[in-house]
C-alpha cells in the first residue's frame, strides 16, 4: 500500500475512533470508549507509516540523484 492510503487510511480511523470515544462517553459505553481509543490509536499508527514511506523514498531519491549527479 502506498504511503497516501495508509495516510488517508489512517486518517479515517481516528476520526472514527474519536466518534466512538465520544459516543461511549455520551452513552456510557466503557466497551466503545476502548474501541474507540484502540482504532485512534491504529488510524496514528498507519499515518506513522505513510510518514515514515515518505521518508525513505525522499532519501532513495535523493541519493539517487547524488549519483546520477557524479556519473
Amino acid at each position: 500500500m502506498g504511503s497516501t492510503m495508509d495516510k488517508i487510511k489512517g486518517a479515517a480511523n481516528e476520526a472514527v475512533g474519536k466518534a466512538k470515544q465520544g459516543i461511549g462517553e455520551a452513552t456510557g459505553s466503557e466497551k466503545l470508549k476502548g474501541e474507540g481509543v484502540m482504532q485512534e490509536a491504529k488510524g496514528k499508527g498507519q499515518q506513522a507509516l505513510g510518514d515514515a514511506k515518505d521518508a525513505v523514498k525522499d532519501t532513495t531519491d535523493k541519493a539517487a540523484a547524488a549519483v546520477h549527479r557524479n556519473l
